[in-house]
């Protein structure tokens, strides 16, 4: 099973959730997917687009020895996919299509803000890291 990220969970974000998924999942290649991101402040949010901008993030794939209902659940848990009663998911998790430096293309999870993004600064670069290191 195939994992696109491209926030907290990037190796060059040197957040604690990525050792999780240093261990559960190989990385596979630099990566982009149709959509656009937004600063929500603690976190970015990605939202699918149709028109030609891209997200930059990397690809993953669990590892073979890793149970990917147990191991997507924990992230699931981490994105707020499945929040307490009554409150909105903060995230959801689908299928797109991830394209690859090479040029191949797959399919693979993302999770995608299932919030309201309105006033929110877009991170036009598509690239949260660099638009951190920008923003200082």
């Amino acid at each position: 099973m195939l994992l696109f990220v491209y926030g907290s969970l990037r190796k060059g974000f040197h957040h604690p959730a990525y050792a999780y998924v240093s261990q559960h999942f190989d990385f596979l290649s630099d990566a982009k997917v149709r959509g656009e991101l937004y600063d929500m402040g603690e976190y970015p949010a990605a939202v699918p687009s149709q028109e030609e901008r891209f997200i930059l993030g990397e690809l993953y794939q669990l590892k073979p020895e890793a149970e990917w209902d147990w191991a997507i659940a924990q992230l699931d848990d981490y994105e707020g996919v499945a929040p307490e009663e009554g409150e909105p998911a903060l995230y959801k998790r689908e299928m797109t299509r991830v394209y690859c430096a090479d040029g191949s293309g797959f399919e693979a999870w993302i999770y995608w803000y299932n919030g309201d993004i309105t006033g929110k600064p877009a991170i036009t670069s598509g690239d949260v890291l660099q638009y951190r290191r920008d923003k200082g």
